[in-house]
């Protein structure tokens, strides 16, 4: 069963937002965006969602988590990288083998790759081209305890 990896959706330039940046917001875009992956991954019954604690990735799964009537549960291991930051795979990875099947979990453009390519480092496959966009969704596929393959979605078109 699948584990499903979102990155968060379109939200305003980090260099035009005034402010911490964990509280920088998704755009009409990536609301939209939220609301088209909401519906898609719905579909799915998802088991748990999860997300960074950064309010562009906790928006982006809000509307799933109403869509189901579910509890979002925040992990700092899937917000940002900063250099201060040691060893930050080694908490991905607890995560990952954590996750029930069907987890949604959303997460940046600097983890999703690292996350993809500690996996691949440990035998994973990559089926297809790489969607690294925001609201691109990954696969995880596992075999027994292992992510075994994964593929991705790209982002929905909603504008």
């Amino acid at each position: 069963m699948p584990v499903y990896l979102v990155r968060h959706a379109k939200a305003g330039s980090r260099n035009d937002f005034d402010g911490d940046d964990r509280e920088r917001p998704l755009t009409n875009s990536g609301r939209r965006q939220a609301a088209a992956l909401a519906t898609r991954l719905a579909a799915l019954s998802p088991s748990i969602i999860m997300s960074s604690p950064y309010r562009r990735c906790v928006e982006t799964l809000e509307p799933l988590a109403v869509a189901i009537g579910c509890q979002m549960r925040l992990d700092e291991a899937l917000g940002e990288f900063f250099t201060e930051r040691s060893q930050p795979e080694a908490g991905l990875m607890t995560l990952l083998q954590s996750l029930p099947d069907r987890a949604v979990i959303c997460s940046h453009g600097d983890v999703i790759p690292a996350i993809i390519n500690l996996l691949k480092d440990r035998g994973m496959h990559v089926h297809g081209e790489p969607q690294w966009q925001k609201a691109s969704v990954w696969v995880l596929e596992r075999d027994g305890k292992q992510f075994a393959t994964a593929s991705a979605w790209p982002p929905p078109a909603v504008d």
